[in-house]
C-alpha cells in the first residue's frame, strides 16, 4: 500500500539527489533558520523539509497543486495530521528501541520477532484505519481523500482479524508440525510444515474417541545436548520458509509506516512554520506557479520569513510587478533592505516549487528549473587567489550548471575590484546570461553597470526601439527618506550615484562622536569626496 501524499502516482524519494549548489543556498538564503522554524526539536522533520525544500525545482506545476491542495487540507485540520504523524513516529520508536532478529541466522528467532513486529503494526493499523474513519470527511483534497479511502478499503477488521489469527497460529503453542522424508544417507528432507493442530477443529469427535491416527513418540534425555540440537535445527528447517515470508510482511508494512511518517513530516512542518508566522501576524499566501519560460513575477507584500523569525516586531513587505522582464537590477542606499529583498525572492521560489505556501500577501512566478546564488564571500585566508578570481571562478562553475530558464541571484557580485572593471564584467556577464534566457536579480553598488544599463534601455524605449537583444529590464531601489530615515521599502526607480554610506556611519559613530562645531567633525564629514556625492 503506498502513502501518494507528495505525488499523485509515486511515494517521496527521500534519498533523491539534492541540488550541486545546495549548501550555497543553505548558506546565502539561510535556509537553516526556515528549517529549524518547520522541525523544531524534531531533527527527522528538520531532515524531510530540507530534502524537500532543495529538491522541489524539479517539481512540475500539477505536482505543486497538488501538494497545495493537501496542504490546504492540513492547515485546516492540525491535530488530525499531528496525530497521525505522533502514531507513525511512535511505531518507528518502538521499532527501534525492540530488538528483532532479522539479521539472525536462525529461523526460529526471525519468526518470532516479526511475530511481535507485527503485532505492534497490527494495533498501529487499527489506530490508523479508526482514525481514517472518523476524520475522512474533514479532508477534500486528492491526496488525503484518495489515502484515507485506501485505508478504509485495505485494512479493514475482517482483514486485521485474520491477521492476528495467522500470528497465533504461528506461535506454535502445541509445538511446530512439520512432516519430512528420508533423503540419501538417512538424512532429511522434503520439510513441510503444517497448520497448527487445533483443539476446536472439525475432527476434535473422533479424537475424543480415541481415534486418532497412529504415531511414534520418544523423548530425549535432559542431559542430551547434541539430540537438542539436532531437534531445534529440525525445527528451524520445518518453520524457515514461514519465517522468512513473515519477515518479508513486516518489512512491507514497516516500509509503509516510514514513507507515511516522511511524507507528513513535511506536512508538519508546514503547519510548525505556518504558526510562528501566524504568531507574529505575518502573512502568508499560497503561490499561483506559471509554466517556466513565461516571464511570470509579481508579488504583494513579500519578505523574507527568515528575518520575520528573528526579528521581534513586523517585517517590511515589499510589492512589485516584473512580468515580462529576463533582469531586475536593485539599487539604493546602504542598509536599505535590498539583501533580504533577494533573500526573500529566492526563498518565495524555493517554497512555492516544493508546494507550500509563500511568505507574501500574493505571489505569482514561474516554474525555474534551477536556482543559483553568487553571493560575496569572505576573503580566502589561505591567500591562494584573490576576491575578484574567487567571484569569477565562482561565477563560472556557475554558468556552467545553469540551463535555459533558471534563476540566478547576485548579491554585490564583482565589487571586489574598481567600478569601472567591475561594472564591465558585471554587464558583459548579465548581458549573456539574459541572452541565454536565464532570468537574472542583481542587487549592486556599481553605478556604471546599473545607470549604463538604464541610459540604454531608456533610450531604447525612448526612440522606439525594442532593447538591446530582446532585453526586459525592470529597476528597483531601495527607499531612502530627505532626513536620511530607509523604509526598508523596495521601489521603482532610476540607478542613484550615491549608497548613502555617510548615513550609515553617522548612525554608527553618531555616539562616539558629539559634532558641535566643524573643529570637531571628522573630515570626511566636512569634505564630501565629489566621487560619491550625499
Amino acid at each position: 500500500m503506498k502513502v501518494l501524499l507528495m505525488h499523485r502516482d509515486r511515494d517521496l524519494d527521500i534519498a533523491q539527489e539534492l541540488p550541486w549548489n545546495a549548501a550555497a543556498l543553505r548558506q546565502d538564503l539561510e535556509l537553516n533558520t526556515l528549517l529549524e522554524a518547520m522541525a523544531g526539536p524534531d531533527k527527522f522533520v528538520f531532515a524531510v523539509a530540507s530534502q524537500v525544500l532543495l529538491s522541489g525545482l524539479a517539481n512540475d506545476t500539477a505536482t505543486i497543486l497538488y501538494r497545495q491542495a493537501n496542504l490546504r487540507d492540513a492547515l485546516q485540520s492540525p491535530a488530525v495530521i499531528r496525530d497521525l504523524y505522533r502514531l507513525a513516529s511512535e511505531v518507528m520508536c518502538r521499532r527501534r528501541k525492540q530488538w528483532f532478529g532479522f539479521f539472525s541466522r536462525y529461523p526460529s528467532g526471525i519468526l518470532y520477532d516479526a511475530i511481535d513486529l507485527m503485532e505492534m503494526f497490527v494495533g498501529m493499523l487499527r489506530r490508523l484505519r479508526r482514525s481514517a474513519q472518523e476524520h475522512a470527511g474533514l479532508f477534500s483534497s486528492e491526496g488525503f481523500t484518495a489515502f484515507f479511502a485506501r485505508i478504509e478499503r485495505e485494512l479493514d477488521e475482517a482483514y486485521l482479524a485474520r491477521i492476528q489469527e495467522h500470528l497465533e497460529a504461528l506461535k506454535f503453542h502445541k509445538g511446530v508440525p512439520l512432516s519430512a522424508q528420508l533423503g540419501e544417507n538417512n538424512e532429511g528432507a522434503n520439510y513441510v510444515l503444517h497448520p497448527p493442530v487445533n483443539a476446536r477443529g472439525p475432527n476434535w469427535l473422533r479424537r475424543l474417541a480415541g481415534f486418532s491416527s497412529a504415531s511414534f513418540t520418544f523423548r530425549l534425555h535432559p542431559r542430551d545436548e547434541a539430540g537438542a540440537r539436532i531437534l531445534s535445527e529440525i525445527r528451524d528447517r520445518g518453520i524457515n520458509l514461514a519465517a522468512n515470508a513473515l519477515a518479508q510482511s513486516a518489512e512491507h508494512i514497516l516500509s509503509f509506516v516510514e514513507m507515511l511518517r516522511s511524507e507528513l513530516a513535511f506536512y508538519v512542518g508546514c503547519l510548525n512554520l505556518h504558526d510562528r508566522l501566524l504568531a507574529k501576524g505575518e502573512p502568508t499566501c499560497f503561490p499561483t506557479p506559471a509554466a517556466a519560460g513565461e516571464r511570470r513575477c509579481r508579488f504583494r507584500g513579500l519578505y523574507d520569513p527568515c528575518l520575520a523569525l528573528r526579528m521581534a516586531g513586523r517585517v517590511v513587505g515589499n510589492t512589485a510587478d516584473a512580468d515580462g522582464r529576463d533582469l531586475v537590477i536593485i539599487t539604493g542606499a546602504n542598509h536599505g533592505g535590498k539583501s533580504v529583498f533577494l533573500r526573500s525572492i529566492g526563498l518565495a521560489q524555493l517554497m512555492m516549487q516544493c508546494g507550500m505556501f509563500v511568505a507574501a500577501e500574493s505571489f505569482t512566478a514561474e516554474l525555474c528549473p534551477g536556482l543559483c546564488t553568487h553571493y560575496r564571500r569572505p576573503e580566502d585566508p589561505t591567500m591562494r587567489q584573490g576576491k575578484l578570481d574567487e567571484e569569477l571562478g565562482r561565477m563560472s562553475e556557475i554558468a556552467e550548471h545553469l540551463s535555459p530558464q533558471a534563476l540566478l541571484l547576485c548579491n554585490e557580485s564583482f565589487a571586489a575590484t574598481n567600478e569601472r572593471e567591475g561594472s564591465e564584467i558585471a554587464r558583459q556577464i548579465v548581458m549573456a546570461l539574459v541572452e541565454k534566457r536565464i532570468k537574472v536579480f542583481f542587487v549592486t553598488h556599481l553605478y556604471e553597470f546599473a545607470d549604463g544599463l538604464y541610459t540604454g534601455m531608456a533610450a531604447q524605449a525612448s526612440s522606439g526601439r525594442a532593447s538591446p537583444k530582446g532585453v526586459g529590464a525592470l529597476f528597483l531601489r531601495a527607499e531612502r527618506l530627505a532626513d536620511g530615515t530607509r523604509t526598508f521599502r523596495i521601489r521603482e526607480g532610476e540607478p542613484l550615484q550615491t549608497s548613502y554610506g555617510e548615513d550609515v556611519y553617522r548612525q554608527v559613530f553618531a555616539a562616539d562622536f558629539a559634532v558641535h562645531d566643524e573643529s570637531a567633525c571628522p573630515r570626511g564629514l566636512r569634505q564630501p569626496n565629489p566621487e560619491f556625492p550625499a
